[in-house]
């Protein structure tokens, strides 16, 4: 019998350079663990999947830290055979997170821009109509839904350091902005 020890690994596992096939295109919506957006990333991916069923390829959900919430999708160009990586949301940079309704309209505009999204659409485009209130609105209502369900109710325990930063800064700029608002 041969007594040399066997491997512990299969030679497809050991090999770091081994993919897995990435179904296109794909949405990929990065949360903070320590926020516990977990379900609201979950509630936007069961939304885009019973909204597109079958025009997506797949949704993921990746833990993050540090006051991440993203929304990313990956598509195949139609000009050439590459792959595009698009940020579709992303909370620090746009104040918040988005209304279903807004992230439903962005992948929309990615992988079936002809689609009518009905009442979605309408929405939107009365939204749009109120001469530029409707996005003042959104963004207040954004940012009361945020306060909501970032673990304040615990005390703040469980949230990271950078979102109580975070919400610091808001605090300060929201009542600079009244204190404007009083002026003008």
């Amino acid at each position: 019998m041969d007594d040399q020890p066997q491997p512990l690994e299969d030679d497809l596992i050991a090999d770091s350079h081994a993919t897995a096939p990435v179904n296109l295109p794909r949405v990929t919506i990065t949360f903070c663990t320590q926020c516990k957006w977990m379900l609201r990333a979950a509630y936007f991916a069961q939304e885009l999947l019973s909204t597109f069923s079958t025009a997506l390829g797949e949704v993921s959900l990746v833990p993050g830290t540090g006051g991440v919430f993203t929304v990313t999708i990956q598509h195949a160009s139609n000009v050439n055979f590459t792959t595009h990586t698009s940020v579709l949301w992303d909370r620090k940079v746009n104040g918040g997170f988005p209304e279903t309704k807004q992230l439903k309209a962005l992948v929309r505009d990615v992988i079936e821009p002809s689609r009518d999204l009905g009442h979605i659409d309408r929405a939107l485009a009365k939204e749009r109509g109120d001469d530029g209130q409707g996005q003042e609105q959104e963004q207040e209502q954004g940012e009361e839904r945020e306060k909501g369900q970032t673990g304040e109710s615990q005390g703040g325990q469980g949230s990271c350091e950078e979102c109580k930063e975070e919400k610091e800064v808001e605090s300060v700029l929201s009542s600079v902005s009244v204190r404007v608002k009083k002026l003008i």
